[in-house]
């Protein structure tokens, strides 16, 4: 996509990224301030958090908020915390990406780890939907408010987990955007797939890859940029940052 966003078109938005520690998480959150958004940075590795947090503030962007939180072991109880947090702190939510995610394993379904199946689903399907659940009433109560989960497109062979949580995810995202789609002033609900991108997971999954033959994160922000703009207009899609992006 060669969306041009606007300068400043975010400014007064508050948008939280989840996985904004590296990777296409940071990237996008570096993005939504550079266009005015104050981002709350969520993520459990605090020194990763923190350089996020460098880059905005030295760039010149709002000042973001830090909100460390490991989503393998993360309660319900925690989700209507950070909820309660939002509410206080700045009063409404604008935005919302879902861009934590881990690998697991990639091997057949016979030999999949168990415990490695269960840490997975927790961290790329279970977070998501408690989380959402928890700030829906406060997204709900401010206006044009934007939901984006991140998916992909691995429903093949070895792909175990990871690929079964993708898929579930992109299935949630069209429940979601279906039930919202009803009300007025409705919460967007839209998922991007942002393709061969050079992040660690990447590396991690396809490591006999020369990873400087594919785009950084910073290089596919525009659909990201997109999204959370008052120029989507629709919900319950899924969008490809790039060409080539089931690589």
């Amino acid at each position: 996509m060669q969306y041009q966003a606007p300068q400043d078109f975010l400014k007064d938005k508050v948008i939280l990224v989840t996985g904004a520690g590296d990777g296409l998480g940071q990237a996008a959150a570096k993005a939504y301030a550079a266009h005015g958004a104050t981002v709350v940075l969520l993520g459990r590795t605090i020194p990763k958090l923190e350089k996020t947090y460098d880059a905005i503030v030295e760039a010149g962007g709002p000042e973001p908020a830090l909100y460390p939180l490991n989503l393998e072991g993360a309660t319900p109880k925690d989700y209507e915390q950070l909820a309660e947090t939002l509410n206080e702190q700045f009063g409404g939510l604008h935005g919302l990406l879902h861009s934590a995610a881990i690998l697991g394993t990639t091997s057949p379904i016979q030999q999949h780890d168990i415990d490695t199946w269960y840490k997975v689903m927790q961290v790329n399907l279970n977070a998501p939907f408690v989380m959402t659940r928890a700030l829906l009433p406060l997204m709900r109560n401010t206006a044009g408010s934007s939901i984006v989960f991140t998916t992909d497109d691995k429903s093949r062979a070895y792909w175990g987990a990871y690929g079964i949580s993708k898929d579930a995810l992109t299935s949630f995202m069209k429940i979601l955007a279906d039930e919202l789609d009803t009300e007025n002033n409705a919460v967007r609900v839209n998922a991007i797939n942002p393709g061969a991108v050079r992040t660690q997971m990447r590396v991690r999954a396809f490591p006999g890859e020369d990873p400087n033959t594919l785009p950084l994160p910073d290089d596919v922000m525009a659909t990201y940029l997109y999204l959370m703009s008052e120029d989507c207009t629709g919900t319950g899609q899924t969008l490809l940052a790039q060409e080539d992006s089931n690589k």
